[in-house]
């Protein structure tokens, strides 16, 4: 063999071994490629968006209604609890009624109701005691959640059933929204 023959070999080989070093990479990134496009892909996101976003605004409606309704409900003697919890209902008719009909002109219709199993879970799981505090008993009353502190109500909590209907159906949620 000559020199030429054995440099036209050896050029041979090494486009051989690029081929081959190109195949492998090629078979290897394969899986790679398939899984960022099937990890990557939605089909849906913007109806997953459309989904969520009546209950969101719904939730950050009532969380402002309830913290300003809570604290200004907030301070009567603990004796008149149930009133307390009768101006939180009323002072929140306004803004479930606003609620209902905020968004009918672009077809999401929202219901609300209270939910009293909510309030009295909430209730028994959540509410703050401890040796080192003043706090006494803590009651949910349709739907309210009160809790007795240094002989006032303090208003806790309220908890909603609230019905979303788009054209896309009907969703149900819980909330129980803090008053603090």
């Amino acid at each position: 063999m000559t020199g030429t023959e054995q440099a036209g070999r050896r050029d041979g080989e090494r486009g051989q071994l690029v081929l081959a070093a190109a195949a492998v990479l090629a078979v290897a990134l394969a899986p790679v490629v398939l899984a960022y496009l099937q990890l990557g892909y939605h089909a849906d996101v913007a109806a997953s968006t459309e989904y969520d976003a009546p209950v969101a605004n719904a939730e950050r409606l009532l969380e402002r209604a309830v913290h300003e309704v809570g604290t200004n409900a907030t301070g009567r003697p603990w004796s008149e609890r149930d009133q307390t919890v009768r101006t939180v209902r009323n002072r929140l008719d306004q803004p479930l009624s606003m609620l209902a009909t905020a968004r009918i002109e672009s077809g999401t219709a929202y219901e609300t109701s209270y939910n009293q199993s909510a309030a009295a879970n909430r209730a028994a799981d959540r509410c703050p005691d401890g040796p080192n505090r003043d706090f006494g008993d803590c009651v949910a009353e349709d739907g309210v959640v009160v809790q007795e502190r240094v002989g006032e109500t303090h208003v806790l909590a309220v908890a909603l059933d609230v019905t979303v209907t788009t054209e896309r159906g009907e969703r149900e949620v819980t909330l129980v929204v803090e008053s603090t």
